[in-house]
């Protein structure tokens, strides 16, 4: 499943293929991932729209138009975009086409069709729900007085705290793990017992991680599209996560499993013993 890092990737290997484009034509192959408005008015309009940015919001991804209306995805658990000739075969489970003006098109693929598109004109209310996430996790300052504002209060776990989208957008389950063996604190800790200190370390981890998962993740354009967008480059450099009973590559104790919260946790118990 795509998280921040990935969202990130997307967003910086198709902007400089989406910038400045004009949408020619719109191919809707299955409405179902189309979330608002209704297809017909989608279809009408997003022809004539020339892209000015390709933005992103925690897992959200955004084209911003010229005339200021606006085109949001969330990719969910198997979405994909890709820019491609139109003349490329298209894959099976690709459901919405976007022409370009270069000859080239935007596709969105989705085995699972959990994805969604959301349309808004120029201020009209986003349904996607974007309006509602918390800060951007690459500001560490922000990070540090979200958390610091609610550390007090939260009485959850950190890791439940980190997977909060109203607080911090775009962490996921994989890297919430990661961060937290980052700032050395036990993922299962009530959030509300932290210092300040330690809420200081966790949101630098929070950025420092995310953007160090970014970078991991850089990939070409070319290799981007014969990837069909799927290929993540983040595992090797993976810490705690899925590495249950295998040794932590700081002080060899093994990687232990738990379920916070509903979730698979990784953690070491030696370098976070601190419940």
């Amino acid at each position: 499943m795509p998280e921040l890092p990935e969202v990130e990737t997307v967003r910086r290997t198709l902007l400089p293929h989406l910038k400045n484009r004009t949408i020619t034509a719109v191919n809707i192959r299955n409405a179902q991932v189309i979330a608002s408005p209704e297809p017909q008015t989608f279809t009408s309009a997003l022809v004539g729209q020339t892209v000015t940015d390709f933005a992103r919001r925690g897992k959200f991804l955004r084209l911003m138009f010229m005339s200021g209306d606006t085109l949001t995805v969330h990719l969910r658990m198997t979405g994909c975009l890709t820019v491609e000739k139109s003349a490329a075969p298209y894959e099976k489970h690709t459901h919405l086409i976007l022409a370009l003006d270069d000859g080239n098109e935007l596709r969105y693929e989705d085995t699972r069709r959990f994805g969604r598109f959301w349309y808004a004109a120029q201020n009209s209310r986003d349904q996607s729900g974007m309006d509602r996430l918390g800060v951007d996790p690459f500001d560490a300052e922000a990070v540090f007085k979200a958390l610091n504002e609610k550390h007090k209060t939260v009485k959850r776990s950190v890791k439940q705290t980190l997977l909060d989208q109203s607080i911090i957008a775009g962490i996921g389950n994989i890297y919430s793990d990661e961060i937290c063996f980052c700032a050395t604190i036990h993922p299962e800790r009530a959030f509300c017992t932290l210092s300040e200190d330690e809420t200081k370390r966790l949101a630098n981890a929070v950025t420092e991680r995310l953007l160090y998962f970014t970078a991991k993740n850089e990939i070409s354009f070319d290799d981007y599209i014969k990837s069909r967008g799927k290929e993540y480059r983040n595992a090797p450099y993976l810490q705690v996560y899925g590495k249950q009973g295998q040794p932590c590559h700081v002080c060899k104790t093994a990687i232990e499993r738990k379920t916070i919260g509903g979730r698979s946790s990784y953690y070491c118990p030696h370098c976070q013993n601190n419940e």
